[in-house]
């Protein structure tokens, strides 16, 4: 059409008309069939029709003018159940039907003229878990559809297949008893009568069979390997190999027989950033898939990646990181001499994958100290050696001179006069015992706290007449649950919690019921590790790619916890640890996706935070702003600013306002359970290695019972008793770390004096970069008496308005 020939009003008003034309047009597609009844939630069609295309939810949401604000997917992205019968023209159900749907948890097609479902028909409905294709002609119906869903039940009722190796899966899935089958008589034609489906002879069908050449591999940096996948069986199986981010792979497929199908791998001067991937190799057919993995060991030679000079922290620190694998053999030199391990000069280090990382301690060092240091790592590969200068105190101006002892004459005495010395040295001897004996007496008997109990020492070592057992405080209230209480566990609410195994949350509830929680599964096959992130007292850590995770995302990257012990109660705290996290949901509290059972280690499945803990990233963002990543050093932005710090503050009050909302006790609240990601998010979460890492942020009590005493209140301490308010006096501490960069709490005082300072009513100081109005804040919650303290809605509030004011009105000096 030329337009051209009007005038520009009349073409615009063209324009116009043809937009109403089109808007007409999308708003029929948008109604709900005359043979369908639709709600926001629910599509049921349940008269005849010919229409091969599902309908859309009717629009019901406008904006002031009438016309419809809402585009197609977010009318039907709420719909969680659709009902079609009757419907002839539908024989085929593929992927561009389903894919809007991505919250369906309920799909029944009955009675239709449904011939053949896509193999990739439901990629986008991952939550769907009910599916009914009852009387409907599926001579052959392929398990791919189906084996990415957590299926409950799957009907097929009046469905009569052919008797063939299509539909053996069916049969295998009702022997198996999955998604109800078991529950249903089925049948299949075998060209001459009808019969059970179980009847079927299934000797010319069955799973594959697969097989690889090692069980583990281990290999030297550089070298070249071929590892062969065999997968036999009938019908004739697919292989092939799963692998991600590998160095170098070349494939090669070849036929060994009829029935068996061979795939070479072969790695190409394997790189030590292999080390530790998981090959996976799948042989698939009609009747189903199967799967063999190798775990891979890359060795290499050692090398220091960080060597630096010595930092003053709580004792001072050369820091340094050494990759190597088998982890590599330390040794300290200083002034051509091998350092030996003492009280005063000490190696402290964590082991990951391949790295080694952490510190030579000195305490208290002098100038007798400064020299160069040489780190020396080897294994049987090879060796490195890296030297720094450490510099700790000037020399005096002046040299020490040491005067010669004079000599000693010996005298003999009469006889008298020994007997006499003896005597006098016997009484000033007793003497001295009855003081001792008196000064303990009255430590042990005449001391009293302020609550009317023992010193604080006494009562956290868990002696027998302590005012606060260990294993039987519930806020001063004995009930039958406290009962199951077991070693090593306290009682919050009516709750049993194991204290080493510190699950991230707890319940302040008061019964012993727990709520019944569908708990995300995820398949195994979908969970591809990449490496490994830490360690803690239940297992490993681990970076992974997750497959099918989310309806927009072919895979994403997770951050996978693995349960190393798969005891009974162990299996039943990791059950109830995974019903617990499903039920918290929020922008900054960690994403627990869900768990993979099927088979040995068992897993949780969280999101992955890109920049690790907070106190990490404190640290790396603090006066030295040096980290490392990957290995490689990075040059970050700087220190964080006011602005910034009261961001994190006002993220970490939001996800404790919402764990106060729904009745959860945190109890290990601190920057080293705080996740940090992209954009500066922070959230709210701990994978339990937080005490390995930061073990000497925790107080060991007893054989394993480890306590974060420098972030308890006195209650806590000295009661056992955990609350909402003890969250809040935890939330302050935090506060102090984020305004002294991810300094410890009390980092001058050892354990015991810590506890003193706290139950004698002593806080910490004002950090030097601290506004006057945020150590208000940490004061508020610092209150002796829990009811005093500030309320979490309180301390977001005062956050939230400190963030939005202007940096003048913050008193940093002052």
């Amino acid at each position: 059409m030329d337009l051209s020939r009007y005038p520009p009003r009349i073409c615009w008003w063209r324009l116009l008309f043809l937009l109403s034309i089109f808007q007409d047009y999308v708003s029929s597609m948008l109604d709900c069939l005359s043979t369908c009844s639709c709600s926001q939630t629910e599509i049921y069609c349940n008269k005849s029709d010919n229409g091969k295309f599902f309908p859309l939810l009717a629009v019901q949401d406008t904006g002031n003018n009438g016309n419809n604000t809402n585009s197609i997917p977010d009318l039907v992205k709420n719909i969680t159940s659709i009902h079609i019968e009757n419907w002839t023209g539908l024989h085929v159900l593929t992927e561009m039907h389903m894919d809007l749907y991505t919250g369906l948890e309920r799909l029944t097609i009955m009675n239709c003229n449904l011939h053949e479902i896509h193999h990739n028909a439901f990629k986008k409905n991952p939550l769907l878990h009910y599916i009914n294709l009852s009387k409907n002609p599926l001579t052959k119906l392929s398990w791919r559809p189906f084996q990415k869903l957590q299926l409950w039940e799957l009907r097929l009722d009046d469905v009569l297949f052919n008797c063939s190796c299509d539909v053996r899966w069916i049969q295998l899935w009702q022997q198996r008893g999955e998604a109800g089958l078991h529950n249903q008589q089925l049948y299949c034609y075998n060209g001459i009568a009808r019969i059970p489906l179980q009847e079927m002879n299934n000797s010319f069908c069955d799973l594959p069979e697969i097989s690889v050449t090692h069980s583990n591999l281990t290999v030297n940096e550089g070298d070249n390997v071929t590892l062969t996948c065999n997968g036999s069986g009938m019908p004739y199986p697919d292989v092939d190999w799963m692998v991600n981010d590998l160095h170098s792979i070349n494939t090669h497929q070849q036929y060994n027989g009829p029935s068996v199908h061979s795939v070479n791998l072969t790695l190409v001067n394997v790189s030590r950033d292999d080390n530790g991937f998981l090959l996976t190799c799948i042989a698939e057919n009609v009747v189903g898939m199967t799967n063999a993995s190798i775990q891979l060991a890359v060795q290499f030679s050692p090398t220091i990646i960080r060597l630096e000079e010595p930092e003053r922290r709580h004792d001072t620190c050369i820091e340094f990181i050494v990759r190597g694998y088998p982890h590599p053999t330390l040794r300290w030199f200083h002034k051509d001499q091998e350092i030996l391990q003492s009280e005063y000069i000490r190696t402290e280090m964590d082991i990951y994958q391949d790295n080694l990382e952490g510190c030579l301690i000195f305490k208290d060092p002098t100038h007798h100290n400064n020299g160069n240091y040489t780190l020396e790592a080897s294994n049987f590969l090879g060796a490195a050696t890296k030297t720094v200068y450490g510099h700790f105190l000037q020399a005096p101006p002046f040299t020490d001179e040491v005067t010669p002892t004079p000599p000693i004459n010996v005298t003999h005495r009469p006889e008298e006069d020994t007997f006499g010395v003896s005597i006098a040295v016997g009484l000033a001897g007793f003497a001295c015992v009855l003081l001792v004996v008196l000064f303990v007496l009255i430590n042990k008997y005449g001391r009293r706290s302020k609550f009317g109990m023992k010193g604080p020492v006494a009562v956290i070592s868990g002696e027998e007449d302590s005012a606060s057992p260990l294993h039987h405080v519930n806020h001063g209230i004995i009930t039958p649950c406290t009962l199951d209480a077991g070693p090593d566990a306290v009682v919050i609410g009516m709750t049993r919690i194991p204290v080493i195994e510190n699950p991230q949350y707890f319940r302040h509830g008061h019964n012993c019921n727990k709520p019944t929680t569908y708990v995300q599964h995820i398949k195994r096959r979908d969970i591809v590790l990449k490496r490994e992130l830490g360690e803690g007292a239940f297992g490993k850590v681990f970076l992974a790619e997750c497959y099918n995770l989310s309806p927009t995302k072919d895979k994403m990257l997770v951050a996978v916890k693995t349960l190393k012990d798969p005891t009974l109660a162990a299996r039943k705290d990791f059950q109830r640890e995974a019903e617990l996290l499903t039920n918290l949901q929020h922008d900054h509290i960690v994403k627990f996706y869900g768990v993979c059972v099927d088979g040995d280690p068992l897993i949780m499945v969280f999101e992955y935070m890109k920049h690790g803990d907070l106190n990490k990233f404190l640290r790396a963002h603090g006066p030295d702003a040096l980290i490392l990543v990957d290995g490689q050093p990075l040059q970050t932005n700087g220190e964080l600013g006011l602005s910034q710090m009261l961001q994190i503050a006002t993220q970490i009050s939001s996800g404790m306002l919402y764990l106060a909302s729904q009745h959860f006790v945190h109890r290990d609240l601190a920057t080293r359970n705080c996740l940090v990601g992209n954009g500066l998010l922070v959230k709210i979460g701990d994978f339990g290695m937080s005490r390995d890492i930061y073990s000497t942020d925790y107080y060991r009590v007893g054989g394993h019972t480890m306590l974060p005493i420098r972030w308890m209140p006195p209650e806590s301490i000295m009661y056992r008793k955990f609350t909402t308010e003890s969250d809040v006096w935890s939330f302050g501490v935090i506060l102090w770390e984020i305004f002294t960069y991810g300094k410890q709490p009390w980092f001058q005082l050892a354990n015991n004096e810590v506890i003193e300072c706290i139950t004698q009513g002593r806080v910490l100081e004002r950090p030097r970069v601290c506004p006057k109005e945020v150590y208000d804040i940490m004061l508020g919650c610092w209150q002796r008496e829990p009811q005093q303290r500030l309320t979490i809605k309180d301390i977001q509030k005062i956050l939230y308005a400190l963030g939005k004011a202007t940096p003048v009105y913050l008193d940093i000096l002052g």
